[in-house]
């Protein structure tokens, strides 16, 4: 366990990396002994740090929810990070590619709750009584460690490597459509790259939301009416560059797209 002294400073050398759009060498080659409650423990930091600058806590996101994902970054097990007004864009928007580090798209889906959601014993049920509305998201990943030798402690520390979202297309409540079989198409410089199904998503989108209500109520908080909560991606994270345009077709719950400039 590191003091609390070692994990306000690497708390201070994510924001600083954040703010000046750099990455820092891995954690885990520097703090060998650094584990899971510390990398939550920084990023808890962080995270009221943002909030006392000015910055407007709007959810949460939870990551590599799906065996895609897990495959994908080489980690097992799923993580969560903060969600920030000025982390979210409007579908359609011109967005600075440069604003972000390693920057990669995730397809997923956004719970918007209309009541609080409290661990520990959160379930499926629960999550789909207290949300208002689901609607399309894209999610965008922006590390500032290093991308090689990443493990679950570093990606934790990096606020789960959030770096903004998308949202859009058609919002529906609970009940309008089976969100286990909710799909998405996703395209860069209208090539499709990749496709997936929510159901890859713990088998039940909500069931992310879950997992990070129980969470959350180990490390004593809860998830709050009006947080918006990206609930895991069902595609592999697809790398972005500068003028790429990124568009994902959600059937029925309609599209999203954003270009980088």
């Amino acid at each position: 366990m590191l003091d609390e002294g070692t994990i306000a400073a690497i708390a201070d050398e994510l924001a600083a990396a954040e703010r000046d759009r750099k990455t820092v060498p891995l954690l885990t080659a520097r703090y060998p002994g650094m584990t899971v409650e510390d990398s939550y423990a920084v990023q808890k930091v962080w995270r009221e740090r943002g909030i006392a600058a000015g910055r407007h806590p709007v959810g949460r996101k939870i990551g590599l929810t799906s065996k895609v994902m897990q495959v994908a970054t080489g980690i097992s097990e799923p993580d969560y990070g903060a969600i920030f007004a000025d982390m979210v864009f409007e579908s359609g928007a011109v967005i600075e590619h440069g604003r972000f580090s390693n920057v990669r798209i995730e397809v997923e889906l956004a719970f918007v709750l209309g009541e609080a959601l409290e661990g520990p014993d959160a379930t499926l049920f629960d999550v789909l009584r207290a949300t208002e509305y689901v609607v399309p998201a894209l999610e965008i990943l922006s590390s500032r460690i290093e991308m090689p030798g990443r493990t679950i402690v570093d990606t934790i520390s990096d606020n789960a490597a959030m770096g903004g979202m998308v949202y859009g297309g058609n919002p529906v409540t609970i009940g309008e459509v089976d969100l286990r079989w909710v799909s998405a198409l996703l395209y860069r410089n209208e090539t499709i790259e990749d496709s997936g199904v929510a159901a890859a998503v713990l088998n039940h989108p909500a069931n992310g939301v879950a997992w990070l209500a129980n969470k959350l109520a180990a490390h004593g908080t809860r998830l709050e009416a009006g947080e918006m909560i990206l609930a895991g991606s069902f595609t592999r994270p697809m790398w972005v560059e500068q003028g790429d345009t990124v568009h994902a077709d959600y059937g029925p719950l309609g599209t999203i797209s954003c270009r980088f400039v």
